[in-house]
């Protein structure tokens, strides 16, 4: 599906990201395995995880370079892309995977919480992303995935900071997507149900909790990454400015914004007029307080 294109996947030491990483290089993709090696809020650094995720690559016949830079910062992040016109003389695709988490009710989060998720995930997406752009235009072809949530797209208690980033670089890709698309870019996301280490700290103190994560370990991460790989190819070349979820054996096109009802006068509204008229004409047609788990209610297919 993707031989020979040069592909970068952050946050590829483990996970979702080690997935897509392993599936693109067994497909013939030549992979830049990206990760510094953080605990899942953002602590510390280490290369190991990159390197053996790149000698595992190796080890099946594929080609694999690993790299340590931050996505957070522009500098390191041109570095990433660099890394792979280094090893492989150009970039094809970019996999906008990395991520932390710092989760704490939105009246409880410090500044540095907020700060440090939205840095990594949408400032990431945008850095790596702008970095491999120009080279994208110039060779008139190339390919994002970003990953989302649906924290971000439906809602999830304690979030907000993930969140935000998360349904913020929804409107990234698109712009991306409506920007270079007559360059041959294209840009999607997916909103990934997986069990990593990512979501491991889930509290397991009650049964429904147990029987919660019990369910989650079904969606193993490498369910991901065959859309990934998809949406990479060339097979893909007609998918632009999409949002996807995967949730074991199922694939979603999820919605995206759109009017729902209006209400209208010829003379304008004053509040009073509000409160009276339009908001009971489209309160039936509000959008419900859900979160993840409630849009989502069945068990993994």
């Amino acid at each position: 599906m993707v031989d020979g294109k040069v592909v970068v996947v952050t946050g590829a030491g483990g996970g979702i990201g080690r997935e897509i990483a392993l599936a693109l290089a067994a497909e013939g993709a030549k992979v830049v395995v990206n990760d510094i090696g953080t605990s899942t809020s953002g602590e510390g650094t280490d290369a190991g995880p990159a390197q053996r995720v790149v000698d595992e690559i190796r080890a099946a016949g594929g080609q694999a370079a690993a790299n340590t830079d931050s996505v957070a910062e522009s500098v390191p992040a041109n570095r990433i892309i660099q890394c792979a016109l280094d090893h492989f003389g150009r970039i094809d695709g970019v996999v906008n995977n990395a991520g932390i988490l710092r989760d704490r009710f939105f009246h409880k989060m410090s500044d540095d919480e907020f700060d440090a998720v939205v840095k990594v995930h949408l400032y990431g997406s945008y850095h790596v992303s702008r970095a491999a752009a120009n080279h994208f235009k110039e060779q008139g072809s190339g390919a994002y995935v970003h990953m989302t949530s649906t924290s971000g797209l439906v809602g999830n208690f304690g979030q907000a900071n993930y969140s935000a980033a998360k349904l913020g670089l929804v409107a990234l890709s698109k712009s991306i997507a409506l920007d270079m698309q007559k360059f041959g870019v294209r840009s999607n996301c997916i909103a990934p149900f997986a069990w990593s280490r990512m979501i491991g700290s889930i509290p397991t103190d009650t049964p429904e909790q147990q029987a919660r994560v019990a369910k989650i370990r079904q969606m193993t991460p490498n369910k991901i990454a065959p859309l990934a790989v998809y949406l990479l190819s060339d097979a893909a070349s007609a998918v632009n400015a999409q949002v996807f979820a995967v949730r074991n054996n199922e694939i979603f096109l999820m919605s995206q914004p759109r009017p729902l009802r209006s209400v209208q006068r010829g003379e304008g509204w004053t509040a009073q007029q509000i409160a009276e008229h339009a908001m009971p004409a489209l309160r039936a047609s509000f959008v419900p307080m859900d979160r993840s788990a409630d849009v989502f209610s069945w068990d993994p297919v």
